[in-house]
């Protein structure tokens, strides 16, 4: 999957990925990662999404990643938030007060960035990647993750052979295979979603499950 094709996502606003409200499994389970109000999130892949907001508007600063700087850009015009930009390296910094937006390739954004942080939210990051690059996103993640850090990951499963991605299927399999390596890993909810997704059902998908797991960054 190449960048490109996310880029021509954002350019031609094919972004059913997109939610238009907070995602209920962020304000159901965050409070169980108990981490300080004034601490840092990372969120990877973030996109525009108003989960930012959420966790803005709960005292948290927000560090964001994301490729397209369409995404960047609407997310701050459409909240009407101030902004500040600047580069280093190749990624690009877009800043307002308690969010800050890099712009870039997160295979290449340096581990010393989110060495400051206290706690990450993954909705739309682990479930963009197709299963060779989703191996490569996960250890990439454990790289960018300090110790005993803590986050909130959320995943969606079907049957991959029904409808092609994104978002792609992640089992509770995988995440036993390649993030229980880096990650202590506890199962908060798991839930049938598929009368909640017109496109599934259009799609003939015959089961569609929303995870949400509790992601500890091992010593």
């Amino acid at each position: 999957m190449e960048p490109s094709f996310w880029h021509d996502k954002w350019q031609l606003q094919q972004i059913g990925f997109h939610q238009p409200q907070v995602n209920p499994f962020l304000v159901k389970y965050w409070p169980q990662l108990a981490v300080n109000s004034s601490t840092e999130v990372f969120v990877p892949l973030c996109g525009k999404t108003l989960d930012m907001c959420y966790l803005a508007e709960l005292g948290h600063n927000v560090l964001g990643c994301e490729l397209s700087q369409t995404a960047v850009e609407d997310f701050f015009k459409e909240n009407c938030l101030p902004v500040e930009s600047k580069s280093k390296g190749e990624h690009q910094y877009f800043a307002t007060e308690q969010v800050t937006l890099i712009q870039g390739d997160i295979f290449t954004l340096p581990q010393n960035i989110t060495q400051s942080i206290d706690a990450f939210y993954d909705r739309a990051a682990l479930i963009a990647w197709p299963e060779e690059m989703r191996q490569q996103y996960a250890l990439q993640l454990a790289q960018l993750i300090p110790a005993n850090v803590k986050g909130l990951l959320i995943t969606l499963d079907y049957p991959q052979a029904e409808l092609n991605g994104p978002p792609f299927a992640v089992s509770p399999q995988w995440i036993e295979q390649y993030l229980a390596p880096y990650f202590d890993v506890e199962v908060l909810e798991c839930a049938d979603v598929l009368a909640d997704n017109p496109r599934f059902i259009k799609k003939e998908v015959t089961w569609l499950n929303e995870a949400a797991y509790l992601l500890t960054r091992k010593s």
